[in-house]
């Protein structure tokens, strides 16, 4: 089976993936595995969001083998010193039942922590084999570049917040200047596109629904995509986005419905270092 990747800095990505926060116990293995039988091959997950033993079961309950499946955890902002991000790391592999992940993030940056330890620590959970990739997760531009001056490893994604309603052109540039995907975390903007007029009836012109098309648009764009969602047949559905293009006149008219305030998941970082 072919599957559509993105290549960054020696990683290939897998561009649609399951998004697993708020997924718990057996609904998140359950999910988990279902994924990997319609054909996703890349799942996100936290040390946060507390369900990495459902992850690693709904995992090993798919029979598939480790090497055909992209697992990505991260540190959580309170465990950004040296030796907390090292004993996160170790706990996450320990409750997913992995030797390694396949990629390793920063998860919300902290101002309190300086951040070229925590990109050391970063970098050494790779060197030690503990996951073969790493990146960040909500860094500004300012960040991204802070992060890339003293990173010893090629960081391969920053996973943000990125969907039709929000421009993060700024953002995408600069993880471009360094061959850095972009993970499009809330794709499809906590369900509120399936009620848009625009895409609804750009989706009619390709048989497809207004979610599929929001996705459609990212992942033509090249950044990674990880809807999250605790029903099976919008995993489906959020996954057949590779049988149609969206022709540039739409792909431009989606592009119009963004715009820089249109945030809609709370900060947990600082976005006033941007």
């Amino acid at each position: 089976m072919s599957v559509h990747s993105v290549e960054s800095n020696g990683a290939r990505i897998p561009l649609v993936g399951l998004g697993t926060w708020d997924l718990r116990g057996r609904t998140c293995a359950r999910m988990v595995e279902a994924a990997l039988g319609l054909g996703y091959r890349h799942i996100d997950t936290a040390a946060m969001y507390g369900n990495e033993e459902a992850v690693g079961e709904g995992f090993r309950a798919s029979g598939l083998p480790r090497d055909q499946v992209f697992i990505t955890t991260k540190v959580w902002q309170s465990d950004l010193a040296p030796r907390d991000f090292e004993r996160s790391t170790r706990d996450s592999l320990k409750k997913l039942k992995l030797p390694f992940v396949d990629l390793l993030l920063i998860h919300w940056p902290n101002r309190n922590i300086p951040l070229a330890g925590t990109i050391a620590a970063l970098c050494k959970m790779k060197r030690e084999g503990l996951t073969r990739h790493v990146g960040v997760s909500n860094f500004t531009v300012a960040l991204v570049e802070e992060a890339i001056a003293v990173a010893t490893e090629p960081l391969v994604t920053n996973q943000i917040e990125c969907h039709v309603y929000l421009d993060q052109s700024k953002v995408r540039a600069a993880c471009r200047r360094h061959n850095i995907s972009l993970t499009a975390y809330s794709p499809i903007a906590r369900g509120r596109v399936r009620s848009d007029a625009v895409l609804s009836r750009v989706g009619k012109s390709y048989g497809k629904t207004a979610a599929q098309i929001s996705l459609r648009y990212l992942v033509q764009q090249g950044i990674v995509v990880i809807p999250r969602t605790s029903d099976v047949g919008r995993l489906k559905e959020n996954f057949d986005l590779f049988d149609f293009v969206l022709s540039p006149a739409h792909m431009q008219e989606i592009a119009a419905l963004g715009g820089p305030q249109g945030r809609i998941v709370e900060w947990s970082g600082t976005p006033d270092w941007d």
